[in-house]
């Protein structure tokens, strides 16, 4: 084994794996940011675990992305068309606190937004793109499943400047 390799050769191999892939979420959410009526996005993380570490600690680079649309028709003037859109890169740590039905758990983490702002009105449009960092926090509920497959609620706030956003995330989990 890995401890036997090392006396033996000075060098040191581990046949089990220490570190890598604990699991994959797909989640949808409801956002809720500042300034505007709640609305639905999507997101993908993966769950990285390093055993060498501490055993409750997970990594989770994470991809979300959320569009809010909205046309009104005003009278006479007509149709004034608005859209928002955010697709984040980041990455959260979080502390899985022990369970077996249920754990929870609490995080932090940082993301890049990619944000976007477009208006059109009769005859004119008007957008901008910008790019953000912000901090995020996180807590939420894994629920046990027998099989590799379970879910999870969670509630994450995105502090970017000018655009906090909190999100109610529910999901489906696949277990390594």
């Amino acid at each position: 084994d890995g401890i036997r390799d090392y006396k033996v050769t000075g060098v040191q191999t581990c046949a089990l794996p220490i570190c890598g892939l604990a699991g994959v979420d797909v989640m949808t959410a409801t956002v809720f940011q500042q300034g505007q009526s709640s609305f639905s996005g999507l997101a993908l993380r993966f769950r990285i675990n390093d055993s060498r570490l501490l055993e409750n600690i997970e990594v989770l680079p994470t991809v979300e992305y959320w569009r809010n649309n909205t046309s009104l028709a005003i009278g006479s003037f007509g149709r004034v068309h608005a859209v928002r859109r955010d697709a984040t890169l980041g990455s959260d740590v979080r502390w899985m606190f022990k369970g077996e039905t249920f754990r929870g758990y609490a995080g932090a983490g940082i993301g890049v937004h990619f944000l976007s702002n477009e208006v059109e009105i009769p005859g004119k449009r008007v957008s901008e793109s910008f790019t953000k960092g912000g901090l995020t926090l996180l807590a939420g509920v894994s629920f046990a499943s027998q099989s590799r497959f379970g879910n999870f609620l969670e509630l994450k706030g995105h502090f970017v400047g000018g655009y906090r956003q909190i999100k109610l995330n529910m999901g489906l989990s696949w277990n390594r």
